[in-house]
């Protein structure tokens, strides 16, 4: 496949990076000569000096050859131009663009991405991406990552184990044996920086984070078996009140959740701003470091703290003192990708990174097959993948057992006319099947081949 990439910030590096280890054809485009230079020092990508809007950048990048243009700089308006623009002079036949601007995506404006006016295929925002994260972390209490998949049916989530953890030291191969009607599989584990599938003869250890999928129902019973009975937040103090921290704010009160919210704001006129928009979310005005402020805010009786600003430094110690007046948990935003590997040891129970979520968001679009969903795990150590099967594919017609996944693989559930399936050997699956896969980077390749669309197809 060929792409080209406009913009070569963190969420353009890291695009870049995952699409030419699996061997496309990758051009970048930036107006920084530093981010060019290491991205084809650091990849093996050809890296383009220009403006990414300007059709003779475009051409010069081999746009005109391109399978996709993915557009992600820092300005809306120069992504939405680098679109129409490669499609309208290049025919570029896929056009991905982020959006930041909440203005650009109102309900009464949809019209403007249409084909006839901004030819856009598919818009992604960080923020709302983000938020809804931030959402289904609150609805999983306990979980360091929760992602849903098949019409939410189904959800991945990862869970560090402790001390208390009571099936510690147990081979998977038992826990079925323990709990025969517990609907989740366990399908990766990070042990000390590695992530691999376990067999089932392994057993898990105090310090992994575990990866399972399982029924939604079944969430709050999967952590309490892992050991994480926290009860669901109630109180929550947010700090932050930008576009993600808002959006996190009225979701909640939109969705009649019980959560008795509160937001720090740095800024007096945006906090008076969104003081406005909302109805029974209380907004302070001051710095979410000022402990006087915190305690005003009650974080010392939080369920939650939920650091969602523009300063990933801040929002690491706002978690960290949270914890220490008394928050039972916490949650930070951070886009530095050293950062989320030593915030553990500083007391923060889950981190959010819009990088790869938009990243995440990115690949649903870019992997080839019958993809409907894709998330990274632990920076792209691994993916989870939902995929249609199709008549054509390898694993239709086949009991789980015959297929000889190879290792770094491990089917999750099956999702056939809107009922969950929990895998077991005998399984077989269907065609027009939707299969939650978990796949190691250096699977996923493979993965790809299991849901190919053969030519007869088309």
């Amino acid at each position: 496949m060929r792409v080209v990439i406009c913009g070569a910030g963190q969420v353009g590096f890291g695009i870049a990076e995952r699409l030419s280890a699996e061997e496309n054809d990758v051009s970048v485009i930036d107006t920084s000569h530093e981010l060019i230079q290491a991205i084809r020092d650091s990849l093996d990508v050809r890296g383009f000096i220009g403006h990414g809007a300007h059709p003779d950048v475009l051409a010069q990048a081999g746009v005109d050859q391109a399978d996709m243009i993915i557009a992600v700089t820092l300005y809306d308006e120069v992504n939405m131009v680098a679109c129409q623009v490669a499609h309208s002079l290049f025919n570029v036949p896929t056009k991905i663009a982020r959006i930041r601007s909440q203005s650009y995506l109102q309900p009464h404006w949809a019209d403007l991405f249409s084909s006839n006016h901004l030819p856009i295929d598919v818009i992604i925002s960080p923020e709302v991406e983000v938020g809804e994260l931030v959402l289904r972390r609150l609805e999983a209490p306990g979980a360091v990552d929760a992602v849903r998949f098949a019409d939410g049916q189904v959800v991945t989530i990862g869970i560090d184990l402790g001390e208390n953890c009571p099936v510690v030291d147990t081979p998977l191969s038992q826990l079925t044996e323990l709990f025969p009607d517990l609907q989740a599989v366990v399908v990766g584990v990070l042990r000390e920086g590695r992530l691999f599938v376990p067999r089932s003869s392994d057993a898990m250890l105090v310090g992994d984070r575990v990866y399972v999928v399982c029924k939604v129902d079944q969430v709050r019973r999967t952590l309490g078996i892992f050991g994480h009975e926290e009860p669901e937040a109630h109180r929550v103090v947010i700090a932050g009140g930008g576009n993600i921290g808002l959006y996190v704010a009225e979701a909640l009160e939109a969705r009649g959740s019980r959560a008795r919210v509160k937001i720090i704001e740095m800024s007096r006129d945006r906090a008076i701003a969104i003081a406005d928009r909302l109805k029974r979310t209380v907004v302070l005005h001051g710095d979410a470091l000022d402990q006087d402020l915190l305690q005003e805010a009650d974080v010392q009786d939080a369920d939650t703290l939920v650091a969602v600003t523009n300063d990933d430094e801040v929002n690491i110690l706002a978690c960290v003192m949270a914890k220490r007046l008394g928050a039972a948990s916490n949650m930070a935003l951070i886009n530095n990708r050293s950062y989320p590997a030593f915030a553990g040891t500083l007391g923060i129970d889950a981190t959010v990174s819009p990088r790869s979520v938009t990243i995440s968001k990115i690949l649903q679009h870019v992997r080839r097959g019958r993809i409907r969903g894709v998330h990274t795990i632990e920076n792209g150590l691994a993916e989870v993948i939902e995929a249609e099967a199709l008549d054509t594919s390898p694993l239709v017609g086949k009991a789980l057992r015959d297929l000889n996944l190879p290792d770094g693989i491990r089917i999750g559930a099956v999702f056939r006319d809107g009922k969950v399936i929990v895998p077991h050997g005998s399984t077989k699956i269907a065609a027009k099947d939707r299969v939650i896969i978990f796949a190691t980077a250096d699977k996923v390749r493979q993965v790809e081949q299991m849901f190919r669309v053969s030519l007869e197809f088309f």
